[in-house]
């Protein structure tokens, strides 16, 4: 068990990318890690030692973007190649193609119950298709410059996009409307999230900030410095901390409870270009322009936090029993005492009384 605040540590290296690595994404059973490339290829990694990697071909253009399904079985993948890509990594190399943007597209991301993809494009457009029936279903289309990337809230009610307009725009997903737009980006917006419980929203970009908004208030809460362009980001499940990827070459932990940056990685050789929390947030993967995927353990996760104080409270628990036990014996020996002196107080008193009535 890792104790509370340990350093993170680099586990492996996945070679196997020919080019830069532009995203990546865990199996929700954490037993696979997908990856896209500007090689043009998807591959996905067994996390076990020594076991095989898969290769999946099929874009004819840059992977932007890699997602799996909430239940495991489905892998999307984006392209500019103007298509999305759904895959079943259990038959290698089989896809269904999603074809209606008329431009590269840079994010595909799944709802949280599965059914429905979201798509962000070059042609400015958000994009939302049916995952069953395979088919696009509807557009959203106020962005005035490219769309970087969407993504669901995890109720499913609200769709976050954020792009080159400099702007980050919430859609309600019932009346297909913008309910909010978000200026507070000081360049293009290159990626956007909803923590694990919707109640916030971060947006990375080119102005190398990472900003964080609590939708309850609409407020900018928080906002953190890399020294050059933020790619990626990634809340841990926990919501209590966030890891981010940039051009300046390094990994940024940061402590969202406390408000501080609390380590700096230095792994990739040249830029950071996506980072991914495990979906148990016990590990996290980056990707950068070096074509190397590296997998890190967390360590100073709130999972292993909260081992330590259920270890913490186990002893307590002995503790108090012991304390108990040891206070029980004490309370009988008093009581003991009390009746040996209360016998003897009687003993003495009787034996007065009788030298009295004697007398």
């Amino acid at each position: 068990m890792a104790s509370v605040m340990e350093d993170p540590t680099l586990e492996r290296h996945f070679k196997g990318h020919k080019d830069a690595v532009t995203c990546a994404d865990f199996n929700p059973n954490r037993k696979q890690l997908a990856s896209g490339s500007l090689d043009k290829n998807l591959m996905i990694w067994n996390l076990a030692p020594k076991a095989r990697a898969f290769q999946f071909v099929g874009h004819q253009d840059v992977i932007t973007g890699v997602q799996f399904s909430p239940s495991s079985n489905l892998v999307a993948s984006s392209s500019k190649d103007r298509t999305v890509r759904l895959w079943t990594p259990s038959m290698k190399g089989e896809s269904t193609v999603f074809k209606a943007h008329t431009a590269a597209v840079r994010s595909v991301a799944f709802s949280h119950d599965g059914q429905r993809l979201v798509t962000a494009s070059d042609d400015k457009s958000v994009k939302v298709w049916s995952v069953h029936r395979q088919c696009f279903i509807y557009s959203l289309n106020q962005h005035t410059n490219w769309v970087r990337c969407a993504r669901f809230s995890p109720d499913g009610r609200i769709i976050a996009s954020c792009g080159d307009d400099r702007t980050v725009r919430l859609w309600d997903t019932s009346t297909k409307h913008c309910i909010n737009c978000l200026t507070d980006c000081g360049g293009s917006a290159t990626f956007v999230d909803f923590n694990s419980s919707g109640t916030c929203i971060a947006s990375s970009g080119a102005d190398s900030t990472l900003k964080i908004w609590d939708l309850r208030t609409n407020k900018l809460i928080q906002h953190y410095l890399h020294s050059a362009g933020i790619n990626s980001f990634s809340f841990h499940p926990s919501n209590n901390y966030v890891i981010s990827g940039s051009n300046d070459g390094t990994i940024k932990i940061l402590d969202l409870l406390e408000g501080r940056l609390i380590y700096t990685l230095h792994g990739h050789k040249g830029a950071v270009i996506t980072v991914a929390f495990s979906r148990a947030g016990d590990v996290f993967a980056s990707g950068g322009a070096d074509s190397q995927v590296l997998l890190w353990k967390t360590n100073f996760d709130s999972r292993s936090y909260q081992d330590t104080v259920s270890v913490l409270e186990e002893r307590l628990t002995l503790t108090e029993d012991k304390l108990k036990e040891c206070l029980s014996h004490q309370s009988q020996i008093l009581k003991d005492l009390r009746a040996s002196r209360t016998r003897r107080r009687t003993e003495s008193e009787g034996t007065d009384e009788s030298s009295v009535h004697s007398t």
